[in-house]
């Protein structure tokens, strides 16, 4: 089950594609990197596991549409691999929680040789912010209610906010810029493009492929982008491959450029030590209702729950053995905080000190070797999502060994994501303790998860109640982006010294390549990034 809404899908269910090369003639130069000889004129087809279906990025609602719309739009800023804020569209920007203001770079032209102006700018800003128009970005780029003034004299985009958004920037600087004729007449962009991106679209065929050629006078990229680069692929082929076994097969046959694999076929990728870059995002995380009445509304029972696991041993069960240890809830290099919040906080593995916590907590032992209290047995139903493969369903079913072992009555159930986002997040449920995985890249997007309104008048659907946690997102909330990190970090530590939520593990998405490099920006590929080698 994944939340979304006003927050991003969780990340570990992006499947950025597969990327194939066509053997297109060398135009000439080459220089090296990392040992690899660079080659010019060469065409690099991207993989996608689905259709992107409408091309227009203010509304794209999947991985996919987002990472084809990533070669033909730009946004107002970048984001390297770590995650930093580099230039985009605007050279530079300043701002409070409630009003940002932009400088565009000057000479960026729109693919049909118009000049992107302040004016096009806001009025993409003003678009998404209007919740009438009911853009996917609303909520995500831009707050509903925001709206954004030009000065086309200064360069200037200024936008302001109904409400603080200690991250307006980072958020405003993502959405994808649409150009004049395509936000005059969005049917263009359902299987067109108009934006400033590095390549424009030149052939269309639905459910097949889509072929994009690189604009040779673009020289706004990321950060101090230069125009004149050696390895720069000259076309692009986003070319629709449903089956992974077919996409590594092309991979290691000199079909394929690079191709995301996340099932077993994997493992021979790696064995062949094929170039790789990993995607790193939440996954493990048990989650406590704590809701008056229930077991774990009892900080005792969270803590004796949790000690009695080895969540190291649990994530390897969850990851197959891929997944890497979880530091916090959001992964570093997705949010710009980038603080080990998780080390030292939680309870250690400790199976006689959970007996002894549950004791302490007035459960005892009885003759039938279950654990009551007040003549009430300790029962735990534990939910887990049905749809993320057989290790979530191992995973829950060494929880109940464990558990079982020291006199819980545990029950466990499986549910669907349609289930999971009634019975758990839309508190119609009977739950005790679950796996939600939360997907989010900025600290303040989980406040309304783990904090204020419970369903079904808000979304603290595990009714968590931790004073010290929001009184350190009130400091970060009144600072901008990275000041109030120390804040968000304290805020985070708080939910896990109360034992309020327990993340044990990320999952590894990797994607291999041949015959090209690349980076990972944003969860994403970057097309900037690509390059074309020997």
């Amino acid at each position: 089950m994944k939340i979304q809404g006003t927050i991003k899908a969780a990340l570990s269910a992006v499947t950025v594609g597969a990327l194939s090369l066509t053997m297109a003639a060398c135009s000439g130069s080459t220089a090296t990197t990392g040992g690899n000889e660079l080659e010019n004129g060469k065409t690099f087809t991207l993989r996608l596991s689905v259709d992107p279906g409408s091309l227009d990025p203010l509304f794209a609602s999947n991985s996919v549409t987002q990472q084809t719309a990533r070669f033909l739009y730009d946004s107002l800023v970048n984001l390297d691999p770590d995650g930093n804020m580099v230039a985009g569209l605007a050279q530079k920007w300043q701002g409070t929680p409630t009003e940002a203001t932009f400088t565009l770079r000057k000479n960026v032209t729109c693919s049909d040789g118009s000049a992107l102006t302040p004016e096009i700018v806001a009025a993409n800003i003003n678009f998404v912010g209007d919740p009438e128009n009911n853009s996917t970005r609303t909520g995500i780029s831009v707050a509903p209610g925001a709206t954004a003034t030009a000065d086309n004299e200064q360069g200037t985009v200024t936008v302001h906010t109904p409400s603080p958004e200690p991250f307006l920037i980072r958020n405003i600087g993502n959405l994808p810029i649409v150009c004049a004729a395509g936000s005059k007449d969005r049917g263009l962009l359902k299987q067109g493009a108009d934006g400033t991106g590095m390549y424009t679209l030149t052939e269309v065929t639905a459910g097949d492929h889509y072929t994009l050629t690189r604009r040779k006078d673009y020289a706004w990229g990321p950060g101090d982008w230069k125009t004149e680069q050696q390895g720069l692929p000259d076309k692009v082929v986003l070319k629709v491959i449903s089956n992974e076994t077919t996409a590594a097969n092309l991979l290691l046959s000199g079909g394929v450029n690079a191709a995301t694999i996340v099932g077993p076929d994997k493992k021979r990728l790696q064995a062949k030590k094929t170039f790789q870059r990993d995607l790193v995002t939440p996954l493990g995380q048990i989650w406590f209702n704590q809701k008056p009445g229930l077991p774990g509304s009892d900080e005792k029972v969270r803590r004796a729950l949790t000690q009695a696991l080895n969540l190291d041993e649990l994530g390897q069960v969850v990851t197959s053995g891929d997944g890497k240890p979880a530091t916090g809830l959001i992964a570093p290099v997705l949010s710009p905080c980038k603080q080990d919040t998780l080390s030292g906080n939680l309870p250690e593995h400790d199976l006689e000190a959970a007996k002894s916590t549950l004791d302490a907590a007035g459960w005892k032992i009885g003759a039938n070797g279950i654990r009551s209290k007040d003549g009430n047995s300790l029962k735990m139903e534990f939910f887990y999502p049905s749809t993320m493969g057989p290790t979530f369903a191992a995973g829950a079913e060494l929880i109940k060994e464990v558990w079982s072992g020291i006199g819980v009555d545990v029950l466990l159930r499986p549910v669907t994501d349609a289930e999971g986002s009634s019975l758990i997040l839309g508190g119609e449920g009977g739950w005790n303790a679950a796996f939600v995985p939360i997907g989010v890249s900025l600290p303040n997007e989980l406040v309304p998860l783990v904090s204020g309104p419970t369903p079904p008048n808000g979304g603290n659907f595990a009714f968590i109640s931790n004073p010290g946690y929001s009184e350190n997102v009130q400091k970060a909330m009144s600072a901008t982006a990275e000041a109030g990190c120390e804040s968000w970090a304290a805020a985070e530590r708080e939910l896990f010294k109360h034992v309020d939520v327990v993340p044990f593990v990320n999952s590894v998405t990797p994607t291999f390549a041949a015959g090209a490099t690349f980076e990972l920006s944003d969860g994403q590929l970057a097309p900037a990034s690509v390059r074309m080698v020997r």
